[in-house]
């Protein structure tokens, strides 16, 4: 099986990673932060060394602000939920995956907020003066898509950045298709919280997500309950990252995501230049495809995600023929009905092949060959 569904979770996971979790299983299984004894210890260092590894990669103040969730789905509750209050209005994009928009229109239903969303470009782009044209007094949050799980395209997020901070708008970038392969860091895109899982461009299990909290974003906890600290009050502990991590954490989720995150992050360059080869490689043969519409302007700068749409046949059934050919990708709407409505392709939605680092140039040559032979015949 060509294994082309990396947008939805890197595999296969690199060996070490499944070394790391079965070592803490075997030999490490102590509950981190909750004994005296050695084996806890160890646990809690393992905890703390993935903690710090990714404070310094994402340029958060100190290893304290990293919180781990159980994914980037809950980290984005914990952000959008913990910061927003009774009456606030919130920004976000069209390209905006279901774990933002499902929370603000859940939101936004029972009267609790209201939500803008800019007008993108063209190239489906958010552009500073259309975001500027979205902020009112009200406005308490901006929420910002880094890369697009259906186009790739990705998000200006540094210039929207510098035109919020005028008006002191918190951003919250959801970085779930960028995290490992693109430059992702506080600092570099002017970000005061970034969501991200683990199991993706960080190259981990599933199970562990990330929310890097910078300076002063203190968002109310979803989850209140035993931390191993402070045991003796009955009130959540105030300080980071007790507050937020309630419960046993993912031991070997964690153990894991560190292994992979210190591979990806040492190799990002390496491995943004080589996935940005195979998609551009694969666009290309798709595009000389007849009948065959690749959705995502041509010109804007893109992750390795290309998503078609068959003029004559259903992308669902499509995927299915591709899959009997030994290809896994996946066809839908990928959980993000704003940018399939935008471009025109909600009741047909499309077929995605997304790439990662164990992906080959004969495979997209391979699989472009068999799309059009399915197409055409």
């Amino acid at each position: 099986m060509i294994y082309l569904d990396n947008a939805a979770t890197s595999f296969p996971k690199p060996p070490a990673v499944i070394r790391a979790m079965a070592g803490t299983l075997q030999k490490l299984g102590g509950n981190p932060g909750r004994a005296g004894h050695s084996i806890s210890l160890c646990a809690g260092r393992i905890v703390q060394n993935c903690r710090e590894l990714l404070a310094q990669a994402f340029g958060a103040p100190d290893s304290e602000h990293v919180i781990f969730t159980a994914s980037c789905t809950e980290s984005i509750n914990l952000a959008i939920r913990g910061m927003l209050c009774e009456g606030d209005e919130v920004i976000c994009t069209h390209a905006e995956h279901n774990a933002v928009m499902r929370v603000l229109k859940g939101l936004e239903t029972q009267g609790l907020i209201r939500t803008r969303m800019p007008v993108p470009d063209s190239m489906g782009l958010v552009s500073p003066d259309s975001l500027r044209a979205a902020i009112t007094p009200k406005t308490a949050l901006c929420v910002v898509c880094h890369a697009s799980n259906v186009t790739g395209v990705i998000q200006p997020v540094k210039t929207l950045s510098d035109t919020l901070k005028p008006y002191g708008v918190p951003l919250l970038v959801d970085a779930a298709q960028t995290a490992g392969v693109l430059d992702v860091s506080l600092q570099s895109l002017g970000a005061d919280m970034i969501a991200m899982p683990g199991h993706k461009g960080l190259l981990g299990p599933q199970g562990v997500g990330i929310l890097v909290l910078g300076k002063g974003m203190r968002p109310r906890p979803l989850v209140t309950g035993g931390t191993g600290s402070q045991s003796e009050s009955m009130i959540q502990p105030g300080e980071l990252p007790d507050r937020y991590e309630s419960g046993t954490l993912n031991l070997p989720g964690i153990a894991g995501l560190m292994v992979g995150a210190r591979f990806a992050l040492r190799h990002r360059e390496q491995i943004e230049t080589y996935e940005q080869q195979l998609s551009d490689r694969l666009r290309m043969q798709l595009g000389q495809i007849s009948g065959l519409r690749l959705l995502g302007h041509p010109a804007a700068p893109k992750v390795g995600v290309v998503s078609f749409v068959p003029n004559a046949m259903d992308p669902g059934a499509l995927a299915d023929a591709l899959n009997r050919k030994g290809y896994a990708l996946r066809a839908g709407l990928h959980c993000a009905p704003g940018i399939h409505q935008w471009m025109g392709s909600l009741h047909t939605g499309a077929c995605r092949a997304s790439v990662g680092i164990y992906n080959t140039q004969e495979e997209m040559d391979s699989l472009a060959k068999t799309v059009a032979q399915l197409l055409h015949g």
